[in-house]
């Protein structure tokens, strides 16, 4: 199967073309973000104040990575579980966002979301953390520091390889 290479940010044309499935290269600026960093846009949302980055056409990965060691861009970064973010997904969905980096089920609501707003899941291999972060270049906290590893990092990534779990038309690996 040949590997799909796609640059971010990422339109509807980028994620039309995508399939449940597909072996995607991904390389561009994405950005992280677990529960706590969920939470706290979700709040900012209510208040009716800007996220804080611009969301509409990027992708999040799901992950809280581990301190650098010395000589180091980013420690381990494997996916977490994206069910613990699926309550805040449909409203940052609505905003625009395009992708989501994780591992596991997603619910309903997120896939019927996900359809409306035509955005796509990718799936990064759990467990493969120290791999995965061999293809950040870059990593910079860009927003609530105070949460550590929960932070939103912006993350240059070169070759970060994934799979189409959900496509923009509903198409799941995980029910096939």
């Amino acid at each position: 199967m040949d590997t799909i290479k796609i640059e971010t940010p990422i339109d509807d044309s980028v994620v039309s073309a995508l399939k449940a499935g597909d072996m995607v290269s991904i390389s561009g600026t994405i950005y992280t973000g677990r529960d706590a960093a969920h939470k706290r846009m979700q709040e900012c949302i209510a208040k009716g104040q800007l996220l804080p980055f611009d969301i509409k056409n990027q992708i999040i990965y799901y992950v809280g990575p581990c301190p650098p060691k010395p000589g180091q861009i980013i420690g381990s970064a494997g996916p977490t579980t994206s069910g613990r973010v699926d309550a805040y997904t449909p409203e940052l969905l609505d905003r625009g966002l395009k992708g989501m980096i994780g591992k596991g089920m997603r619910s309903e609501q997120v896939v019927q979301s996900m359809i409306k707003n035509k955005a796509v899941y990718f799936a990064a291999v759990g467990g493969a953390g120290a791999l995965i972060s061999k293809s950040i270049k870059k990593a910079d906290v860009c927003a609530y520091p105070d949460l550590g590893p929960e932070a939103i990092y912006r993350l240059q990534v070169e070759d970060f390889v994934v799979v189409v779990a959900i496509d923009c038309m509903g198409n799941n690996l995980y029910e096939r």
